[in-house]
């Protein structure tokens, strides 16, 4: 079960990383036609949105990779899971249910992370 768990840490913080990273190196303005939801939002709460994706991918893999506070990556896993809740129910508010699938998996992913690594597989 933990390579299981690495697995799903990788694919995760790899998602994470490439979607954080777009929102803050393009910005609001250039991503709105691929994401509706912005428009909802700020400039700045968008790109805290992507801040919060880059540091919780980071802190799914940096901590158990060099062994320092690995307590943080189910913590980073929690917070990812916050966010995707908060990414279904923006989907669901909007009515944006094809943008719905993707967010409701990372969101299961980031629970089971936080699960394992919490529960019966800590690092």
């Amino acid at each position: 079960m933990n390579t299981v768990l690495w697995i799903l840490q990788i694919v995760l913080a790899a998602a994470m990383l490439g979607a954080g990273a777009a929102k803050l190196i393009q910005g609001r303005a250039k991503l709105l036609d691929k994401m509706g939801w912005a428009e909802d939002f700020s400039d700045g709460t968008f790109r805290v949105i992507g801040a919060v994706e880059v540091l919780g991918a980071l802190g799914l893999i940096l901590p158990a990779v060099t062994g320092i506070a690995p307590v943080l990556v189910p913590i980073a896993a929690l917070g990812l899971a916050i966010t995707m809740l908060g990414a279904v129910i923006v989907h669901v508010r909007r009515k944006e249910y094809g943008q719905l699938p993707p967010s409701a998996i990372f969101l299961v992913l980031a629970v089971v992370i936080a699960w394992g690594r919490f529960g019966p597989y800590p690092l």
